[in-house]
């Protein structure tokens, strides 16, 4: 287990070195510019509607990535799409740098997931090479800002489970090396849904 966790590392610090570190945005400007967001993710990223991801806390890389990726269609959403198509480029870091400026109110786990999700979060499975998910997103649940790798702490589990669920079909495709899809393509739907609900009360 050991060797196998020092080979996940590896991966994923050398992953994270060839990653591109964004300019940064105004958070202040990026508050008066996410006014339309607040529609659907809360005023200050805290999205009330459960399959409405938080943005508050999220790492802005991968805030920055993920915005990007609507407007180039590499992650497809019609919504998202149509919300951001006349974004600039200074648009995306300023709200990108708000969201990311911004606490993130934390949920509750499923106790009767909690083992489940927890065992699988720490330390993976590893008689199906499925990578312990801390070695990406921290211990914490914090993620990785250099790599662009997600906070997932916090995070409704309706919309976590959604987007595992979508790496796991390959509806999503925005994963680069397509980490997500090979991490999850093996996993169930109730070891997935323990997840889900695991990280909502992740800090």
């Amino acid at each position: 287990m050991k060797k196998f966790v020092i080979v996940v590392l590896s991966i994923v610090f050398a992953f994270a070195a060839t990653q591109p570190l964004f300019a940064q945005g105004d958070a202040a400007a990026g508050q008066a510019k996410s006014a339309l967001c607040a529609t659907c993710h809360g005023a200050e990223g805290n999205s009330e509607i459960s399959i409405n991801p938080k943005l508050a806390g999220q790492n802005v890389n991968y805030l920055i990535k993920q915005l990007r990726d609507y407007q180039s269609g590499n992650r497809v959403n019609a919504t998202m799409s149509a919300m951001v198509a006349a974004l600039t480029d200074q648009d995306i870091l300023d709200i990108a740098a708000w969201y990311s400026s911004q606490q993130v109110t934390l949920e509750g786990a499923d106790l009767e997931m909690l083992e489940l999700g927890e065992t699988i979060y720490r330390g993976g499975i590893k008689d199906l090479s499925v990578a312990a998910c801390s070695a990406c997103h921290s211990p914490t649940g914090s993620g990785n800002t250099p790599a662009g790798f997600p906070s997932l702490s916090g995070q409704h589990p309706d919309y976590t489970l959604m987007q595992l669920k979508a790496f796991r079909s390959g509806e999503r495709q925005n994963d680069s090396s397509s980490m997500m899809r090979s991490t999850v393509e093996r996993l169930t739907d109730r070891e997935l849904e323990a997840l889900s609900s695991y990280v909502s009360g992740l800090n």
